[in-house]
């Protein structure tokens, strides 16, 4: 996975970052082209080989955290739970698993590695719409004012990236050992993966907030000259 430079993306990177009163917001949009390098191509073979799937046998995802979707026209895996019991589940072929993984270890490199990660820690997402309001939300109630100054900018750089409404949209939920924002203080995360299979592109928007007591207690919190305040004169467009 190659890293695409986007100036739109590191200016709004720079807004995401900022303290608050209680808490830390430390949000990235990253955009990323699916070539494979010599990398890439070895750990391919590797989940390839570990799951004994080729390029586009199907694997089971995870229903979404805050909703089941039951679209007919979507392809669906018969899944088995603890209890014997079957239920429908969203599937992802080996090769765009093998891309959201990639991703992840692009974006975390070098502190984390997700190459053993499974295809029940993602989940496809039912609706842009459902993405949109979940983001919206979140970063509305938690920044308040600043993020309804920049959400149209925020979206508008997405959709001109990645264009958006072509796009299938995948989040990673992992479990507490594999999260990388998994520590103590983390009140709430976001993992967005776009993924254009026309432009063989993605855009990996990710996001934490942080318990400012929570980080104080544990000794985690530098002195705040080393925070990103949120830019008094970042332009904000209207288009």
């Amino acid at each position: 996975m190659k890293l695409l430079e986007n100036s739109r993306f590191e200016q709004l990177n720079s807004a995401l970052s900022m303290e608050l009163d209680s808490c830390r917001i430390d949000g990235r949009l990253e955009s990323y082209s699916c070539k494979m390098a010599g990398n890439d191509k070895k750990l391919f073979k590797v989940i390839s080989a570990e799951g004994g799937v080729g390029p586009m046998d199907l694997q089971a995802l995870s229903p979404p955290q805050s909703t089941l979707s039951h679209s007919p026209t979507k392809q669906y895996s018969r899944s088995y739970g603890s209890d014997g019991e079957g239920y429908l589940c969203d599937t992802i072929s080996t090769k765009t698993l093998f891309y959201l993984i990639s991703t992840l270890n692009a974006s975390f490199n070098p502190d984390y590695d997700f190459s053993n990660a499974k295809s029940d820690e993602f989940s496809k997402e039912p609706s842009l719409q459902h993405v949109v309001d979940a983001i919206d939300s979140q970063l509305s109630a938690t920044v308040g004012e600043n993020f309804g100054a920049m959400k149209q900018m925020l979206w508008a750089a997405i959709d001109d990236e990645i264009t958006v409404r072509e796009c299938d949209i995948f989040s990673y939920n992992p479990d507490l050992s594999s999260d990388p924002y998994g520590e103590e203080g983390c009140i709430w995360s976001f993992n967005y993966f776009f993924y254009n299979k026309k432009l063989k592109r993605i855009v990996f928007f990710t996001c934490r907030s942080t318990s400012v007591s929570a980080m104080s207690d544990s000794g985690l919190v530098p002195d705040n000259s080393d925070y990103m305040e949120f830019p008094d004169d970042m332009e904000f467009n209207e288009e």
